[in-house]
């Protein structure tokens, strides 16, 4: 006992010279109230310091601990550790001590704790015992010049540091893997949801995909030695009818957040947009966005489903529209251009959508025009044919309300498209498709006679000569109205797709016009198997065709003013008018007329330029700096919808799904039925899962 009483009066006699580090020392080591003596404990075999008695730590100056001898030095880290300090007699001590990372040596020396050990960020290295000398004399020896580089507390240290730490991510440790079949299933849920959207199918039909992996496995995995864990696993599927709705939300908000990310990101956007009214009588107004980027890459999505209540008039459907723009921070200064069906709510000069987003400054100046969505219902009304149309859908609902003639409907309807063949027809010709149904309404003529009069519901006009004829040129012109609508279903084509079928299809309508004058039917063949050329009044057949090049002009006028622009950009190097296509430019850009034409000068003598032509990526190259006019340009008329294909496709979506078995579909599960339904982009899977709370199926 006085040995070791000896020891701590020497080391008490030694700390003499710096009189407030042995204080304080003595202070800590003795609290008050105990002698100290009471402070050391014999128990025969092994002397202790009760370190844990000690009511306070001892604090000591970095440059104080540095000047004490080293076993002193020792001996203070072991009391402030928290550890006893264990000898045993007539052995050397021996010192147990813990060492911990500290967070300020990560800016300092660029050091991190990873997996329990303290790495280097610079070169990845590890110290054996996490010392601040040790971490100190590797990052002086081996890194001094970083510090000149990223200087200690600046911001530009602060960032490198962010930037190695985020290389470690991969290498941090994952407790996951007890969640990993879990979250597999949750995901394959999700992808299971997807596909029953894109392939238009209710979703209570997640439950018989379930029940079909079940029974297929069954057999299928009969004999395999982990036949009990993979038939655990599709029995933990979680597909219900309410589970699958909510993956599908789930998706459709993942991919509306791409959506919107896009739309920033994009240096133009268009709008093309539709009012539908669907089986239960709703309206709804179908808002789709094509989007171009600074490498003339274009996307085409469905922007949002908007409910309409009430009236739908122009002013209705603007404040509903503006609504979600405000909503969503839609820029609206990226809009180019504006297209939609021609009904008067959107195309009104005074009160229609068009005019009420041209009379708001949110808006900026842009292209409107209609996209030849229903064309077909346009042309019967300017061509007055109702008698026709209206003859035709009444026949029609007669067969379908008589079960047993169910065949001579289907073959009706064979070439329309399957998902509108079981619809109630309705008296609206775009819901009707005029194309398909009346030539093969011509050609059953004599079977549904046969039919009518077996039920006593003798119909006139199908024994009516005139009546036939007017048949026979509406089957035939709506018939080619429809092979021009195909050639508007090529998703993101260009506006010049667009305007070169119009074109084509003015020019048709005059040729058209030029049989007619000489009595010929070559391009009307089902006029042809009515009657005889002589039976026909040509004459008022040319008024019609007359009557529908008019339209056509009136409806496609908007093209004209920019087709010299539109025909620069599809062919650069061609003979063009310099004058009137820089006018034509220049109305697009918004800019100078001079500073067009030189750009136009620059860019066709311009032979390193002219080499890069002709692979269809031409304006992707072209430098931005030299024709930022031009170029920007390019992109605004490349962003311009030149296809229907997206609403065709939402269309007909909306309408398989809206059957009456399922018209209780509305709102949001609408809305993100359909986006997962059509959308390009793929959903984050892992992200959903992630974010989900995984459930075994019960």
């Amino acid at each position: 006992m006085l040995e070791n009483y000896e020891m701590v009066a020497s080391l008490e006699e030694h700390l003499s010279p710096k009189p407030d580090c042995t204080s304080r020392l003595k202070e800590g080591l003795f609290a008050q109230g105990s002698t100290e003596d009471d402070r050391w404990i014999d128990d025969g075999t092994v002397i202790k310091i009760k370190v844990e008695d000690i009511e306070q730590e001892v604090p000591v100056s970095e440059e104080e601990h540095q000047s004490l001898p080293r076993r002193q030095q020792e001996s203070i880290l072991s009391q402030t550790s928290g550890h006893e300090i264990v000898q045993m007699r007539g052995q050397p001590s021996r010192r147990h001590r813990n060492y911990f990372f500290n967070p300020e040596w990560e800016e300092r020396f660029c050091f991190v704790e990873l997996k329990g050990k303290s790495m280097c960020l610079l070169c990845s290295s590890t110290v054996a015992i996490p010392k601040k000398y040790n971490v100190q004399r590797h990052f002086e020896t081996h890194h001094s010049a970083f510090s000149s580089c990223f200087p200690l507390g600046s911001e530009l240290r602060k960032k490198k540091l962010e930037e190695l730490k985020s290389t470690l991510a991969p290498q941090q440790p994952q407790f996951t893997r007890p969640a990993a079949p879990c979250k597999n299933t949750t995901i394959a849920s999700f992808k299971i949801a997807s596909l029953l959207a894109k392939r238009k199918k209710p979703f209570e039909d997640g439950e018989l995909i379930k029940q079909t992996f079940l029974d297929a496995g069954d057999c299928i995995f009969d004999g395999f030695s982990n036949k009990k864990e993979i038939m655990s696993a599709i029995q933990k599927l979680q597909l219900s009818g309410n589970t699958v709705t909510r993956r599908i939300k789930a998706i459709s908000s993942d991919l509306e957040h791409q959506l919107q990310s896009d739309m920033q990101k994009c240096i133009w956007f268009s709008l093309q947009l539709d009012e539908a009214v669907d089986v239960t009588d709703s309206s709804k107004l179908a808002v789709m966005a094509r989007m171009v980027f600074s490498d003339l890459s274009v996307k085409e999505e469905l922007l949002k489903i908007l409910l309409l209540k009430g009236q739908t008039k122009g002013e209705d459907i603007f404040q509903a529209f503006k609504s979600y723009a405000m909503e969503i921070s839609l820029p609206l200064h990226k809009l180019a251009s504006i297209s939609t069906d021609g009904e008067p709510a959107m195309a009104d000069p005074l009160n229609g959508f068009i005019a009420q987003c041209g009379k708001d400054e949110s808006f900026p100046k842009f292209l409107s025009y209609h996209c030849i969505i229903h064309e077909e219902a346009v042309c019967v009304e300017v061509l007055q044919f109702k008698h026709v149309v209206d003859t035709v859908i009444k026949t029609i609902d007669s067969i379908q309300a008589a079960s047993s003639r169910q065949r001579l409907l289907k073959a009706l309807l064979e070439d329309v498209e399957t998902e509108s063949s079981d619809l109630t027809l309705r008296a609206e010709v775009k819901w009707l498709h005029p194309g398909k149904v009346l030539p093969s309404f011509l050609n059953l003529i004599e079977e549904i006679r046969e039919f009518l009069k077996s039920r006593n519901q003798y119909v006139e006009q199908l024994d009516n000569k005139l009546w036939l004829v007017d048949l026979a040129f509406l089957a035939d012109l709506m018939e080619k109205l429809n092979s021009l609508k195909a050639e508007f279903q090529g998703r993101s084509s260009h506006i010049a797709d667009m305007m070169a079928s119009v074109n084509s299809f003015q020019g048709k309508l005059r040729l058209w016009k030029l049989h007619f004058k000489r009595k010929s039917l070559l391009h009307f063949p089902s006029m042809q198997r009515v009657g005889g050329e002589s039976e026909f009044d040509f004459q008022t057949f040319v008024g019609h065709l007359e009557t529908l090049e008019e339209h056509f002009l009136a409806r496609f006028h908007q093209f004209t003013g920019i087709e010299p622009a539109v025909a620069f950009f599809i062919n650069p190097f061609g003979p063009v008018n310099i004058t009137e296509t820089a006018t034509s430019i220049a109305d697009i850009a918004q800019a100078s007329i001079k500073e067009i034409e030189l750009e136009m000068v620059g860019l066709q003598n311009n032979f390193v330029v002219k080499s890069n032509y002709g692979d269809g990526h031409f304006w992707d190259r072209v430098d931005p700096q030299k024709f930022p006019l031009l170029k920007r340009t390019a992109a605004k008329i490349q962003s311009y919808f030149g296809s229907t294909c997206l609403r065709e496709s939402l269309f007909s979506t909306m309408k398989s799904i809206k059957l009456k078995n399922r018209t209780r579909l509305t709102g949001d599960h609408l809305d993100g039925y359909l986006r997962t339904g059509t959308s390009s982009y793929t959903p984050d899977y892992d992200k959903l899962a992630n974010d989900m709370h995984c459930q075994a199926s019960h």
